[in-house]
């Protein structure tokens, strides 16, 4: 059973996945901090110095009454909050990295698109007959006449 798992774990293809989830989450990090840190404090500027990361709304007040500072006092409280500034950090980011693989796999879908136009091109083209067939076809012709 050892056996049969380290041959499993050690083909090309579940490495490659590893790597790509361990690139991806690392990935991740690196778009979550660009979107909080850079992106969006200009945008909240903009837009009267609105700080998405705490922009909520309470739904229900917690054990102590608002008005509460932050996402992170309400919860703390036991507040019911709806999140509207966490859900655009992460719909952001999540274009972002969206956006990234597409404009990765993009020209790998280009060059697959490519191989597979020249493998039907290869695959309609008939090649001659060699002359060897063709004369045992009329030897055969012959013989049975």
């Amino acid at each position: 059973m050892f056996k049969e798992f380290k041959e499993f774990a050690m083909r090309g293809s579940v490495i490659d996945l590893a790597v790509g989830v361990v690139l991806g989450a690392a990935f991740g990090k690196i778009v979550d901090s660009l979107v909080k840190d850079v992106i969006m404090p200009p945008i909240g500027i903009a837009l009267g110095k609105v700080d998405f990361s705490n922009l909520f709304f309470v739904l229900k007040d917690g054990a102590t009454a608002g008005p509460y500072a932050s996402v992170d006092a309400a919860v703390k409280a036991g507040a019911v909050t709806l999140n509207l500034g966490l859900f655009v950090n992460t719909l952001i980011a999540f274009v972002i990295i969206a956006f990234a693989i597409f404009m990765i796999l993009k020209p790998i879908n280009r060059l697959r698109r490519a191989d597979e136009k020249a493998a039907e091109a290869a695959a309609a083209v008939v090649p001659p007959e060699p002359e060897e067939v063709k004369l045992l076809r009329e030897i055969r012709d012959s013989l049975k006449k």
